[in-house]
């Protein structure tokens, strides 16, 4: 069976960027085991952004120059692929999040704090 999307460089592009994107979140969701982005912000760690921007220029310097595109086998994205990216990535943050709210109230429960309560 032939199918023309295996030879297709914007599955590829679509695919890398996804993988980009979400490690980038993935990393910022990083900066605190148990701390929500809203309690501590990701400009918190300067080095964390500067990685980040760079590993996103060098991402998209691979998908504009046509020698690394070739190379990669990947084409530029327009913007309605990017907002599809974007769809499908952000996602992780509300995941994280979610995880890290369920552990800090029902996981990393300080007993002395249950005890105190219970006093007064």
């Amino acid at each position: 069976i032939d199918c023309h999307v295996f030879h297709s460089p914007k599955p590829m592009a679509m695919a890398l960027s996804v993988l980009v994107t979400i490690e980038m979140l993935n990393a910022m969701n990083s900066l605190s085991e148990n701390q929500s982005l809203l309690v501590m912000p990701p400009w918190t760690n300067i080095y964390l952004m500067l990685a980040m921007a760079g590993s996103m220029s060098l991402h998209f310097l691979i998908l504009e120059v046509d020698f690394f595109a070739t190379i990669f086998q990947v084409t530029p994205l327009n913007l309605e692929e990017w907002m599809a990216v974007l769809k499908i990535s952000l996602p992780v943050i509300l995941v994280d999040e979610t995880l890290k709210f369920v552990a800090r109230k029902f996981i990393d429960v300080d007993p002395r704090t249950e005890e105190e309560k219970k006093r007064k």
